[in-house]
């Protein structure tokens, strides 16, 4: 009898139930989708005990079925899930990460983290699909309470895993730079079976360490964790496994120098310990947050030097400052010279002071402006260097190691789904409100909820709408080419020789539009067709027809001659354009700095061969004195582009790869140098000439130098003010000066108009103009006898030369107004580098050292460069190959520094003279003792 009443109940409460189900609003149905974005996504965005909550609540919850979950079907089965492959039943569908567009099913609410919301261009096809598919997008990022918190994130275990990650590869780094550590014995965070195993690993880890069993030679390691949210907790309970003890930023310098190895120091970094404002100084909450780009942040300067491990945890927005830009990465990079990095007992010193870095935000091109790809759970490490260069087979070349994946929660599934779908699991209900087929404004949801739906009825919703202009922003910064693909604009202004070698290394990449602007159409042609790139013609001297080319483009290379490069600059400015050049700092460039630097415009000079390899050289070998305690007392410094010597065939032991009228004008301008304490000047109008020396550093060769511009101006851009001598000259074979001078005197060099060369006047030819120089009324003079008055005014030498290059004939003259230009334009003819000849580039730096004990040394840098007549002369390479790599390191962001900029800083200069090197372009150091 108890029985039966028993049943009777059961039946009449089941019967009860079913009246109210179908009395009461239409039954809730979700969907928790399959994960098919990465063969290692495990996460569900609710657990098996969820899911039962829900059912429990009455909705029905559709899982479409997968083995690769953490959970399998069977524990969801069992929670009261239907497992089916079919989910359009479902009016709100629940993953994890993105969906692929043809998965995507119309008029339905979705719910995943779509990272849409900077504009992210590879997730936007999938955000057009979704609006066209009128699909309500919720987002998980975006929902936050009032105090702008995220309440709902796998932040905790992505900080877990992640730490877990980094000290796997810190073990594996440490070894490959000859140091076995107790970090060896951490594996991946995937092969535990749950955090717990994991931390018994580390702890085992750290009781080594709190043993002694660290190698003395790394030193005290340093753990700086950024930012104090989900993430950086989750990573500093990991770290708290091992033997630790926490300091402040401001003692990060102390214990790098006076730190014990028997521990693990950790910082934790927040924004008012980095961030000040660019005006002032200081820090405000309020104001950072309303208005982000008034602030710098010092990270790079004051923390990151001290840092072994950064474990990056912070959420970058745009427009914030960056943690570590690429400049600031470059340099971290760099080889160490700080005191308190110990030198390596038997095994090899560690090469700087960062060595790995743990990018939990895993954001390509934010807070680490240099991390510019997400690593994998396949591949989880890369080496990154100076250089931008990225190795993920190896532990052991330079650079720091980097680990940035961006579902690193999945490597802890069980652990991050059950965290995950309790923070969701309250906000279920109201998302489960959602009717995508209806307005917005009909729902009635929560702020939290409201405030994360991104899409809705075919439009961004206005919190969102923003992304649009973000989309087109990125797109104006790029350039259309045919087939629709996305290249960064660059114009190359000018076409001669040196235009060839630049066009060639900047069209390597398929990422940049490369536009060669020309007054000489036919050539910019054949150059474009070469290398496949677009041409056009330009009028140089047109200020308009400038600013509209430089309108197009993200980067000007001006090669053109250097008296424009003002008005290329004053272009550049106006149209937001970055300009490089090879040419030296004009005048008229200079004063522009300040204009440029408000308008974020970089314009780079001197990035050529004479000026350009010749600084970055000097710079390598000062600093390396310098940093081990020498001072520089002398500097001396010959460069020239010559003809092979088996072509110096001729007066002027010359021919020309370039623009002539650049090195004959050079021969009659003024010079100034520092001699063993006094400054010798040089006055212009041909004395330079006079004080040609004969060299012989390379004693198979016979060469001459003579004073070059103004060289005391670089003892300070140098760093070697109390250097006695400083002396930067041309070098040329010995017999150049004689004939120049001649020339010289001869009335050949001289700037100013002469009426008989006027282009509209009579014609004329070299003997006839010849004799008008000497007076002569008659040109009908006997040849010999001209010869001798010439020989009068010139000496018998200089006569046999001007004759031996023609200017005693009877050619005709091509008048360009000034003799200068006269002569320039034949000699660009008459000394032309034959199709078959080959010319020379040849840098030499002698630097006198004074050690700290007193000892003298001399070191000697020689770069010798010899052209291909199959590809680009020697003038060209030197000149066009350095100024094409600075450019592409703007392009790239590895030179920020805006305004009139030289290449003087190490993270530059290094990193030129390595890519120069890689490129074939190499100089040879020797040292010889002096007492």
């Amino acid at each position: 009898m108890l029985l039966k009443s028993t049943t009777l109940r059961s039946k009449s409460q089941f019967m009860k139930r079913i009246f109210y189900y179908s009395t009461a609003s239409p039954q809730k149905i979700i969907a928790i989708r399959r994960e098919d974005q990465s063969v290692w996504e495990r996460r569900a965005p609710f657990s098996p005990s969820n899911v039962n909550k829900l059912v429990r609540q009455g909705v029905k919850v559709i899982v479409q079925p997968s083995n690769r979950r953490a959970y399998p079907m069977q524990s969801y089965i069992n929670s009261g899930a239907i497992v089916q492959e079919d989910i359009s039943e479902a009016s709100v569908i629940f993953g994890v990460k993105q969906t692929p567009v043809d998965l995507l099913i119309p008029n339905k609410t979705y719910c995943f983290f779509s990272h849409t919301i900077k504009a992210q261009e590879a997730n936007m096809p999938m955000l057009d699909a979704i609006l066209a598919k009128n699909i309500r997008l919720l987002d998980y990022e975006k929902l936050m309470d009032k105090d702008g918190n995220r309440v709902v994130a796998f932040g905790k275990y992505a900080g877990v895993a992640g730490m877990i990650n980094i000290l796997h590869g810190l073990g594996l780094r440490l070894l490959a730079l000859g140091h076995h550590t107790p970090f060896m014995h951490i594996g991946p965070a995937h092969n535990y079976r749950n955090s717990s195993m994991a931390r018994q690993a580390i702890r085992d880890a750290g009781y080594e360490v709190a043993l002694g069993m660290m190698p003395k030679s790394l030193g005290p390691l340093t753990f700086v964790f950024t930012g104090s949210g989900n993430v950086s907790q989750g990573s500093q309970e990991i770290f708290q496994e091992l033997p630790y003890e926490y300091v402040p930023p401001e003692m990060l310098r102390k214990v790098a120098e006076h730190g014990s190895p028997n521990k693990i120091y950790g910082c934790e970094v927040r924004r008012r310990h980095h961030l000040e404002r660019k005006n002032g100084g200081g820090y405000d909450h309020e104001e950072y947050e309303e208005h982000p780009e008034r602030y710098i942040s010092t990270f790079a300067q004051r923390i990151a030097p001290y840092t072994t491990v950064l474990v990056n945890c912070i959420y970058w927005a745009v427009d914030s400052p960056k943690l570590l830009t690429i400049p600031d990465a470059k340099h971290l990079l760099l080889p160490s010279h700080t005191p308190w990095l110990p030198k390596s007992v038997g095994a090899p010193a560690l090469p700087h002071r960062m060595l790995a870095i743990c990018d939990i935000s895993a954001d390509p091109g934010g807070s680490i402006e240099f991390m510019n790809e997400c690593t994998t759970i396949d591949t989880p490490f890369c080496l990154y260097d100076a250089d931008r260069n990225k190795d993920t087979k190896s532990f052991k070349g330079p650079g720091v190691l980097v680990c940035s994946i961006d579902n690193m929660p999945t490597q802890l599934p069980r652990e991050s789904t059950d965290f995950f779908g309790d923070l969701l699991f309250p906000y279920a209900e109201d998302i489960m409100k959602s009717d995508a087929t209806k307005p917005l404004d009909d729902h009635d949801f929560s702020s939290v909820v409201k405030g994360a739906i991104i899409t809705s009825n075919g439009k961004l919703t206005p919190d969102f709408e923003y992304i649009n202009e973000l989309r087109n922003s990125n797109t104006r910064s790029r350039h259309k080419v045919e087939g629709n693909e996305q290249q960064v604009p660059v114009v190359i202004l000018g076409s001669g020789l040196v235009s060839a070698p630049v066009v060639e290394y900047l069209a390597r990449d398929k990422n940049i539009a490369v536009t060669i602007a020309s007054q000489v159409k036919e050539e910019a042609d054949a150059l474009a067709e070469r290398y496949g790139v677009r041409s056009e013609y330009l009028q140089a001297n047109d200020e308009n027809a400038l600013r509209s080319v430089a309108s197009n483009a993200r980067l000007v290379v001006s090669l053109l001659p250097y008296d424009l490069h003002g008005a290329v600059a004053k272009a550049c400015i106006s149209s937001g354009a970055h300009m490089v050049t090879a040419s030296y700092v004009r005048p008229e460039v200079q004063e522009l700095h300040n204009s440029a630097k408000d308008a974020g415009v970089t314009l780079l000079n001197e990035v050529g061969l004479d000026p350009g390899i010749d600084h970055l050289l000097a710079l390598e070998c000062i600093h390396d004195i310098q940093n081990h305690g020498g001072r520089v007392d002398t500097f001396v410094s010959y460069c020239g582009g010559l003809p092979a010597p088996e072509f110096s065939d001729n007066a002027l032991r010359y021919k020309f790869s370039w623009n002539p009228r650049g090195v004959l004008l050079n021969t009659i301008s003024g010079a100034k140098y520092l001699s063993k304490g006094q400054v010798v000047e040089v006055l212009g109008g041909g004395e330079l000439m006079s004080v040609a020396r004969e060299l012989d550093f390379l004693p198979g060769l016979a060469f001459e130098g003579f004073p070059n511009r103004d060289s005391t101006i670089y003892s300070k851009l140098y760093g070697v003010e109390d250097a006695h001598t400083m002396f930067r000259g041309t070098l040329r074979y010995r017999g150049f000066a004689e004939t120049m001078k001649a020339m010289q005197l001869f009335g050949l060099i001289d700037p100013s108009p002469h009426p008989t060369l006027h282009p509209e006047g009579p014609k004329v030819t070299w003997r006839q103009f010849a004799c008008e120089l000497l007076g002569l009324m008659d040109s009908s003079i006997f040849y010999e006898n001209l010869k001798t008055k010439l020989s009068e005014r010139i000496g018998s030498e200089g006569a046999h030369a001007l004759e031996s290059l023609g200017l005693l004939s009877d050619d005709p003259v091509v008048k360009c107004g000034t003799p200068l230009d006269t002569v320039s334009n034949y000699l660009s003819k008459r000394l032309q580098l034959g199709n078959d000849e080959t010319d020379f580039v040849v840098l030499r730096h002698e630097v006198g050292v004074t050690w700290s004990d007193g000892k003298k040394e001399r070191r000697e840098i020689t770069m010798t460069v010899r052209g291909d007549p199959q590809s680009h002369t020697a003038m060209a390479r030197t000149v066009g190959l350095p100024t094409a790599i600075a450019a592409k390191m703007v392009l790239d962001g590895e030179i920020q520094e805006r305004g009139v900029v030289l290449p003087f800083a190490p993270v530059v200069y290094k990193s030129l003279l390595s890519r120069l090197r890689s490129d074939g372009i190499t100089a040879r150091e020797t040292s010889t003792p002096l007492n």
